[in-house]
């Protein structure tokens, strides 16, 4: 169970402040896609990074969609739009104060942004 010491409330709200704080000619490109908190991740998000289901504190963040890269002009319209999930539970477990929350907040959300991008984790610094 999560720590109680920072507020989902306070919690969404740094990740707005994260990815407001993203350059404009990335935050751009992010109009069809949705940042989700969630407390824990899902048996369904564990499997789809490949985690074992022991280690869930290791999965921060997930990106479920296509990167931009991926997109085609040919694609048919109307698809559901790219999702980016934080887990509230593994952060606060993480971190041992406020600021340490707020870095790992910036580092996840750039993270997960990033295979928006068509990124893959080896190419990223975090």
């Amino acid at each position: 169970m999560a720590g109680g010491w920072i507020s989902r409330n306070d919690f969404e709200a740094l990740v707005a402040e994260a990815v407001k704080s993203l350059p404009k000619a990335f935050r751009r490109h992010l109009t069809n896609v949705v940042i989700e908190v969630q407390e824990e991740p899902s048996a369904e998000a564990l499997d789809a990074a490949d985690c074992d289901p022991d280690d869930s504190d290791e999965l921060l963040g997930l990106y479920w969609g296509r990167s931009i890269q991926g997109d085609s002009f040919f694609d048919a319209g109307g698809h559901l739009p790219d999702r980016v999930y934080l887990y509230r539970g593994p952060i606060l477990r993480l971190c041992d104060c406020e600021e340490d929350v707020v870095r790992e907040v910036q580092d996840t959300v750039i993270h997960e942004i990033g295979h928006h991008f068509g990124l893959s984790d080896d190419d990223m610094p975090y």
